[in-house]
């Protein structure tokens, strides 16, 4: 079976699940679209596709089996509840809004529809999570530490809070989920946010420096630290217990206990890839759970991250559960 894919977003992160969908014996790249009239078309070139420059219309015209949506996070508009009502299942990258009461609203009207999703939480992919996972399996987290330092993002829309949500909802969410994916949701949040070096760039009004303290339901602690003002890129966690800990610098997982200290690199070349062809095999096989990260898990880590830019707003901490 070959299922017809359509795109609804086809700038940055988008080109690397075409190509993904493009190489995937099991699909077919049959639409695009994009409001950028000129960049639909270059995609559609690219791909044997048809483009539009609206997604409703295109909804109304295709015959999709799947659809990735790879928009801004202010552009999600109705994308999703569309589609979904069609029986279209949805590959939808991170984040997967900036208002958590309009992604939990598009979270039911998915449940509601019966189809698969998926989203761009590729950490979950690499080679030694399952490892890792198995690992904890039983143990008590006392803490967990996690860093997503990293340089500007030059996209206009990015260094605007309404547009983004700023790095914490848009880019180091990375971090925050995987710090969930080990050691479940956080109960409460708070954070210190300042911008101290980038306030010279036109139209900035995003941190550039961010720190969160987390108390998990598990009763464990953490903290995640995160700017956009350095040279290079560098992110990871450390997840401690007694007499051990699990550490993920990048994507190279070590596991140190009172005596011995194992690595373990990474042996899948292409986690996006890995995410990417997951998600279709879910779809073909009618297993969700071949999926990592499902538009409803997705929502969670974004339910942190924006309690954490209330918390910053307000100085007190901040529930997920009550955004």
């Amino acid at each position: 079976m070959t299922l017809r894919i359509g795109f609804v977003g086809v700038g940055g992160m988008a080109e690397t699940h075409l190509k993904h969908m493009r190489d995937n014996a099991n699909t077919r790249i049959v639409s695009v679209c994009d409001v950028v009239e000129e960049r639909a078309a270059k995609a559609a070139g690219a791909y044997d596709a048809k483009p539009y420059v609206d997604y409703k219309k295109m909804l109304e015209a295709e015959p999709l089996d799947a659809l990735f949506i790879c928009v801004p996070p202010f552009a999600h508009a109705d994308i999703e509840e569309n589609a979904a009502s069609r029986g279209i299942h949805l590959f939808v990258e991170k984040p997967v809004g900036l208002d958590v009461r309009e992604a939990r609203a598009k979270a039911e009207a998915i449940r509601r529809a019966g189809v698969v999703t998926s989203s761009g939480y590729a950490l979950r992919y690499i080679g030694t999570v399952e490892k890792a996972k198995a690992y904890l399996e039983g143990k008590t987290i006392g803490m967990v530490r996690a860093h997503y330092m990293s340089g500007f993002v030059e996209t206009p829309w990015w260094r605007v809070m309404a547009k983004s949500g700023g790095q914490l909802v848009e880019q180091a969410t990375h971090v925050a989920d995987f710090m969930r994916y080990f050691a479940g949701d956080a109960s409460a949040v708070y954070a210190n946010m300042a911008t101290r070096h980038l306030g010279v760039k036109p139209d900035l009004d995003i941190p550039d420096v961010t720190t969160v303290a987390l108390r998990f339901e598990s009763g464990a602690i953490g903290h995640l630290d995160t700017c956009c003002i350095q040279p290079d890129h560098r992110f990871g966690i450390e997840i401690q217990g007694h007499d051990f800990r699990v550490v993920y610098e990048g994507t190279k997982l070590t596991i140190v206990e009172r005596g011995n200290t194992e690595t373990f690199e990474n042996d899948v070349a292409d986690i996006f890839k890995a995410q990417d062809d997951a998600f279709i095999q879910a779809i073909l096989a009618n297993d969700p759970g071949l999926v990592r990260s499902s538009y409803a898990d997705a929502l969670k880590s974004l339910e942190l991250t924006v309690a954490a830019n209330a918390s910053a707003s307000t100085g007190r901490a901040v529930s997920p559960a009550e955004l």
